[in-house]
Order: C-alpha cells, then sequence, then structure tokens
C-alpha cells in the first residue's frame, strides 16, 4: 500500500516525468521495448502465414485449423490475466522480460512439431507469452510519456506492432515457399536475446516503484533518467510543476468494477472485445480464403495478405499524428465508423474477386488498426498506477476473446458454406455495435495519470 510519503514522492516524481524534454533516453527505451513488442507481433501471426501449407501437408479439416489458429489466442486471454497481475506485482519491466522468454522458446517447440495436436498445444504457451507482453508493455509506456504528447509518443511506439505483423507476412512470402512454415518459427526465436538483455538496459517504471512504497528506487531511478535526460539534452532541465493530485492507494481487480472505474471498465473491454473480434475474424483467414475461394497462388495470397498489413500501418501513424488533437473518444468513433463502411461495402458488393476483398479488406484494416492501437494508448490511462497492468490487461482479457471468437464465427460461417458476403456483412454488425461503445467512452486527452484517476 502507498504511504502518505509515498503518495507525496509520487507526485514528485510524476512531476518530474511531465517536465522531461524528448531526448535519446525517450527513444532508447522507445526502441527496446518496441523491439520486444515487434517479435511478439512477428509470433502471432505466423500461424495465418502457415496455416494454407499446413492445410495441404496435414490435411486438415476446417475444425482443425480453426484450433490451430485459436490456439495461441487462448494461451492470450490466460497470458493477459497473468500478466496483469505479475505487472503490478513484480513490475512491468521484468513481467515483459518473462513474458518475451516464453514466447522465444515456445516458437522453437513449435518448429518441431509433429502433429497439429502438438502445434496447437505450442503456440498455446506462445500466445501465455504473448498475451502477457503487450499490454503491460504499453502500460509501461504510458507511465513514461509526458501526458500533453502521450498519444502521439505512444502510439508512434504502438506502430512497431502492424509493423511485426506487417513483417511476419512480408518473410512468409518468401520463407514459406523456399523454407517451409517451421523456418518461420525458427526465426520467431529471436524474442529469447531481448529478454535476457532488457531488465539491464530499461530501468522499471518510477510511478509503479512508488506505488510499491519503494520510495528510495523510485528516487534513484527518476534521478538517473533525469541525469541522462540532461546529458543528451545539453541543457539543464525545467523545474517541474507542483506536486500532481494523489492517486488511490493500493490496487485490487475488484477495483475494476467500482465507482467510476465499472463504466471505464465495461466500455473499453467491449471495444477490445469488438475491435479483435472484426480485425481476426479477417485477417486470419484471409490467406486461406485467397487460396482456396479465389484459386490464388500462395504467394499472391501473401502479397495481397501483406497490403492489409501495411494500409493498417498506415492507419496506425495516421491516427497517431491525429489522436492528440482530436481526442481519444472522437479518434475510436470515427474509426470504428469507417470500418462498418468498408465492411459494408464488401458485404453488399458480394466479394466476387480476390482483388475486390484485397482492396475493401486493406480499408478495413486501416481503420482497424488504428483502433488496436488508440486502445493499447487508452486502456493504460483509465486506471491508477496500482492498478493500471491489471486494467490493461483485463481489456487484453477482452481483445483475445474477440480473437478467438472472430476467427470461430467467420469459420462457422464458411464451414456451413455461407456466403462470403455473409461474412462481411455480420462482421460490419459487430463494428457497428463497437462504434455505438465509443461513444460512451471517457476522453483522457491532455491529462496527467495521475489526474485522470485522482
Amino acid at each position: 500500500m502507498t504511504t502518505v510519503a509515498g503518495k507525496q514522492a509520487l507526485g514528485s516524481v510524476a512531476a518530474r516525468l511531465e517536465r522531461l524534454p524528448h531526448s535519446r533516453w525517450h527513444v532508447k527505451v522507445r526502441f527496446l521495448i518496441g523491439a520486444v513488442t515487434f517479435f511478439e507481433a512477428f509470433d502471432q501471426l505466423l500461424a495465418a502465414s502457415a496455416l494454407p501449407v499446413l492445410m495441404k501437408e496435414w490435411h486438415l479439416t476446417t475444425g482443425q485449423a480453426t484450433l490451430a489458429v485459436t490456439a495461441a489466442s487462448i494461451g492470450m486471454l490466460l497470458g493477459a490475466l497473468a500478466a496483469g497481475w505479475l505487472g503490478d506485482r513484480i513490475g512491468r519491466v521484468r513481467t515483459v522480460a518473462l513474458g518475451v522468454g516464453i514466447t522465444g522458446l515456445a516458437s522453437l517447440a513449435v518448429a518441431f512439431s509433429g502433429s497439429i495436436e502438438a502445434f496447437s498445444l505450442f503456440r498455446f504457451v506462445q500466445g501465455l507469452g504473448i498475451g502477457g507482453v503487450v499490454p503491460v508493455a504499453a502500460t509501461y509506456i504510458n507511465e513514461i510519456a509526458r501526458s500533453d504528447k502521450r498519444g502521439r509518443f505512444v502510439l508512434l511506439y504502438e506502430m512497431i506492432f502492424p509493423a511485426g505483423l506487417a513483417a511476419a507476412t512480408l518473410v512468409a512470402v518468401w520463407v514459406v515457399p523456399h523454407f517451409g512454415w517451421r523456418a518461420m518459427f525458427v526465426i520467431g526465436t529471436v524474442p529469447v536475446l531481448l529478454a535476457a538483455a532488457l531488465p539491464r538496459h530499461v530501468a522499471e517504471s518510477p510511478r509503479w516503484l512508488l506505488s510499491r512504497g519503494r520510495v528510495r528506487e523510485a528516487e534513484e531511478v527518476i534521478a538517473r533518467i533525469e541525469a541522462e535526460v540532461a546529458r543528451s539534452t545539453s541543457e539543464a532541465l525545467p523545474a517541474p510543476a507542483a506536486n500532481l493530485a494523489d492517486e488511490p492507494a493500493g490496487g485490487r481487480l475488484g477495483d475494476l468494477f467500482r465507482g467510476r472505474y465499472l463504466r471505464r471498465t465495461v466500455v473499453v473491454s467491449g471495444l477490445w472485445f469488438v475491435a479483435y473480434y472484426v480485425n481476426h475474424g479477417i485477417s486470419t483467414w484471409l490467406p486461406s480464403l485467397y487460396t482456396k475461394t479465389f484459386g490464388l497462388d500462395l504467394t499472391t495470397a501473401l502479397v495481397y495478405s501483406l497490403l492489409s498489413n501495411v494500409t493498417g500501418l498506415l492507419g496506425t501513424f495516421v491516427v497517431a499524428l491525429l489522436i492528440d488533437r482530436v481526442g481519444r473518444r472522437p479518434a475510436l468513433v470515427g474509426a470504428l465508423v469507417g470500418t462498418v463502411l468498408s465492411l459494408g461495402v464488401l458485404a453488399l458488393a458480394g466479394a466476387t474477386s480476390g482483388g475486390q476483398v484485397a482492396i475493401f479488406a486493406s480499408c478495413t484494416t486501416f481503420f482497424l488498426y488504428a483502433i488496436n492501437a488508440g486502445l493499447y494508448l487508452y486502456s493504460p490511462e483509465l486506471y491508477p498506477t496500482s492498478n493500471r497492468a491489471r486494467g490493461a490487461a483485463f481489456g487484453g482479457v477482452w481483445n483475445r476473446l474477440g480473437v478467438i471468437l472472430g476467427p470461430v464465427a467467420v469459420g462457422a460461417i464458411i464451414g456451413a458454406g455461407g456466403s462470403l458476403s455473409l461474412v462481411f456483412a455480420q462482421l460490419a454488425v459487430v463494428a457497428a455495435v463497437g462504434a455505438a461503445i465509443a461513444c460512451f467512452a471517457v476522453e483522457t486527452k491532455g491529462r496527467t495519470l495521475e489526474e485522470l484517476n485522482a
């Protein structure tokens, strides 16, 4: 529990973080955490890239293919639950390092799988690591960012995630046809090296240290950060503002469902579910739809999938430039409406060719990736330091439910002989529900984390 002295120090340290100019220290930390996030994204999409080959090699049924792509998502759901608790208990950096190590080692095990059952089991384990890393890493980046530029700072970092997704597809275009799907998972073991290096090069969040009553450590960390920033800018740091408002002491999972946090949790959970239900309902099946439904060769299918990831990267960049100006709620509502319109065109047009699907699916991912990145910014803003990782990770649980159920629903429609128009129509309806939910989001633009949770 945070003591009175700890609360005072929290205000002091938060104010000292708020006054720091952008520097090489920020670039270094964002690069190292970003490298972790890049490979987590890379590993997340490996099954989708391998699926067209696996279906032929192991003669998979639609049900087995669905298991192959959802096993990691089930692991991510459980990993997010565990990581939320760990992130608030043992620290942001150590939790991220642990999850990255699990991800890399499990990827090696997947590479040597000899059956769909073993493949799915090790993908489940890999999902435990991925699900734990991403929300806690986003929490850390939020806690070191200045409130006036937090949206751009966090979302430019979040661009690393769609870049990792795009890289997975790009590498798959060349690696899978030449070296087979197993080579992709061997590449996915690289994060093990990052897991070992991260704790030595990235300082723990001073805000988290103070929330645990570790005042002296927090003061030492913020002093080191200030010294590094001053050296890199070659200028004296501006004086910190008056101490910021106190946050509530302690933090339990049940606090997410009490008072003002109940509305925040319900809204952000609904948005996480909708965004990832639609996103993975599309992205997981696209390579297989291109090859099976439209008869395209594997390379063309993967190139079309890459196009969707590239436009998603562009969408993340655009929202990074706009979100501190227009606010979180308008950005989320606008992106969800754009998603509805893109999917609606596909549903009404009938999805008659692979090229047509590629164009409008890419328009959809432009908006979806903007939503996803925005939620990684928005979720940690809604909760106090003592409960921030739990809050962000709880959103990740609904994220994973969407990741699981989206592909399952699409697979069920396809397996039952339903048309692609029906597939895209039901995804458009879900996105429309998300747009309605976003209208109730609390605006957080320009306010410090302490002001939002005092």
